[in-house]
């Protein structure tokens, strides 16, 4: 029983941390408009540096806020379910 809750909360940690981030929320927002983008489409249009957003999705990823789609040579990435209900947690406290 214990180890669960520790595994859970590790989990909640996660979470947390990933979507804890302006730049983190701001990909999630693009992702919500615009599914299926690669990590150069994501770092042109936010405008931020390619190793940084890819440095990003991967924590959203690792979350599970962020799905990855291989397609041919490119990786595409779309927000998935617990991503699209982080979204909407984080609006209710604007």
């Amino acid at each position: 029983m214990i180890r669960k809750r520790i595994i859970n909360e590790v989990s909640i940690e996660k979470i947390i941390r990933a979507f804890a981030n302006l730049k983190r929320l701001d990909i999630l927002e693009l992702l919500k408009g615009s599914p299926d983008l690669s990590v150069a489409d994501i770092s042109e249009r936010l405008r931020v540096d390619y190793k940084l957003t890819s440095s990003h999705i991967s924590k959203l990823s690792i979350a599970g806020l962020v799905s990855k789609k291989h397609r041919g040579p490119a990786v595409l990435h779309k927000l998935t379910k617990r991503g699209d209900v982080i979204l909407m947690f984080v609006r209710t406290l604007e």
